[in-house]
């Protein structure tokens, strides 16, 4: 009989290295691997374009089916407003010792409305768009800034009605109407932050979009869209902490700095100690720790 002498099959650890070793021979790479933060960055700037691209795009389709097509953007946040200045401002009244009410609430809903929106569909921005995400290779990180921007473009819209609410009940320009660039800059870099937690989060849990509604109702209510916190506290026994929670709460830093920016009798001493500096950190705290979480996942979106 003849003797037949088997191999033995190498041991996975050896046929990996083995594979290994011929892919790097060859220049091969991982399919999607993370690039360092570095070159994530590079990535995501050269496809800005893109960015923006998209971004217009969504903010064009939004209502393309819609008879009345673009005037929701304007319309949704002012119908809003409308119904919060029923219930606060009139059968609740809210609007007691609040000077010039009306551009109160409205400046309020308008911006609460861009940091709602951004996460709400933050949210959505990788499990939304599972197709485009395995079809083509591009930093994932420019969907959830896409939508921060989308929204962006919607709030500045917005602001023309904004601009002719204020006029009608008497606001006049004035030149610290500029401090809204600034302002709705550090938002915008607070939005595409928390928009980036929200998306990580959300591909991996998509149950998380069904729980984000009542969690930003909640956060809408204190954060004083319909009423004053500076008079409220004013006039309340609230503990210590909870008074710098409100105050410190970035939903309502930087409704507060759009007020004072655009409302003549919304003054400083209405504005908490050191709010620049709040609005600053919470920009930065969720712009770079938001994504440096996302960039952490680049490799498991769309899979699984």
């Amino acid at each position: 009989m003849s003797q037949v002498l088997h191999t033995p099959p190498p041991a996975p650890a050896q046929a990996e290295d083995d594979l290994a070793a011929l892919a790097a021979r060859h220049g091969l790479s991982v399919s999607g691997a993370r690039p360092s933060l570095r070159e994530y960055v590079r990535q995501l700037w050269a496809r800005r374009h893109f960015i923006s691209a998209f971004a217009t795009a969504k903010l064009t389709a939004q209502y393309s089916e819609a008879k009345l097509g673009q005037i929701w953007q304007v319309a949704t946040p002012l119908l809003n407003a409308a119904v919060y200045y029923f219930i606060f401002g009139i059968l609740l009244g809210t609007s007691r010792g609040v000077s010039d009410y009306i551009p109160f609430l409205v400046t309020g809903v308008f911006v609460w409305t861009f940091t709602q929106n951004s996460i709400m569909s933050g949210t959505r921005a990788i499990s939304g768009n599972l197709g485009l995400v395995r079809a083509l290779h591009f930093p994932r990180a420019a969907l959830p800034v896409s939508f921060a921007l989308q929204q962006l473009q919607q709030l500045l819209f917005s602001m023309a009605a904004l601009v002719v609410i204020l006029l009608c009940f008497g606001v006049v320009p004035g030149v610290s109407w500029v401090l809204a660039f600034p302002v709705l800059l550090l938002q915008f870099v607070f939005n595409a932050g928390v928009s980036m937690v929200m998306a990580r989060m959300g591909a991996k849990t998509p149950d998380i979009a069904q729980l984000m509604p009542f969690i930003l109702r909640t956060w809408m209510y204190v954060s004083g869209v319909m009423w004053s916190i500076d008079s409220t506290l004013k006039h309340s026994n609230m503990p210590h902490v909870v008074k710098v929670l409100l105050e410190s709460n970035p939903a309502a830093v930087y409704i507060d700095l759009m007020r004072f920016a655009l409302i003549d009798s919304f003054k400083a001493h209405q504005l908490p100690h050191h709010v620049w500096a709040y609005a600053l950190g919470w920009a930065l705290l969720a712009g770079v720790g938001g994504f440096i979480y996302f960039w952490k996942a680049e490799e498991t979106y769309g899979r699984g």
